[in-house]
């Protein structure tokens, strides 16, 4: 008999939870037990997270410590943690800057739209379309003012960082830039990043 694997016990090994007829909410996200790390909620959808590549790791790294540089004492800087958007939609941004006050403590596992002043994603190959149009218009909608998409340079590892602010007639993102060696801009704070100190992470 060995290694013979029957339906029966393949079945028993991945029991994925029926998704409500509705969908689920962000109280699922948060209570649903045995979910993989970083599960988004995307239009009522849980959406698994592939492995990071080095090139996703080494931006994220890069930009958290230039956003920290100079850094306000009313904004925080945070890592791959949920933004509750509405009740269907908790994605979670590589980067957000938040509202100081918004933090609560270390147990804390969300924030809400209305205490982010800017997200920032890192398109990976299984997230292309969400980073570039489903998660921005989201993030718009929810009236977050800032935001930033970064892009692979071709086949080398620097990154290029589109900049969108929010247009508030229109409530969607208009593109103020692209920056390659270097990202220097007055929103939501000064911010000054050299981008090709990427080659030394």
């Amino acid at each position: 008999m060995g290694g013979t694997m029957t339906a029966e016990s393949v079945e028993q090994r991945c029991q994925w939870p029926l998704p409500p007829q509705d969908g689920y909410t962000v109280d699922d996200l948060f209570t649903l037990p045995d979910l993989p790390p970083h599960t988004e909620l995307i239009d009522g959808s849980l959406v698994f997270v592939s492995p990071q590549r080095n090139f996703h790791a080494d931006v994220i790294d890069l930009l958290v410590s230039g956003l920290r540089q100079g850094l306000p004492s009313e904004f925080r800087v945070k890592r791959e943690m949920t933004v509750i958007l509405n009740n269907r939609n908790g994605p979670e941004p590589d980067i957000s800057v938040i509202r100081a006050d918004a933090v609560t403590g270390p147990d804390q596992t969300s924030y809400h739209a209305k205490d982010v002043f800017l997200a920032v994603e890192v398109v990976s190959p299984d997230s292309e379309s969400r980073d570039r149009t489903t998660k921005p218009q989201k993030y718009a909608a929810a009236g977050i003012p800032n935001f930033w998409r970064v892009e692979r340079d071709g086949a080398d590892s620097s990154p290029v960082v589109h900049v969108y602010e929010l247009d508030a007639l229109t409530n969607a993102y208009v593109h103020m830039g692209m920056h390659r060696d270097r990202i220097a801009v007055d929103k939501p704070y000064p911010i000054d990043i050299d981008l090709t100190a990427i080659d030394q992470l």
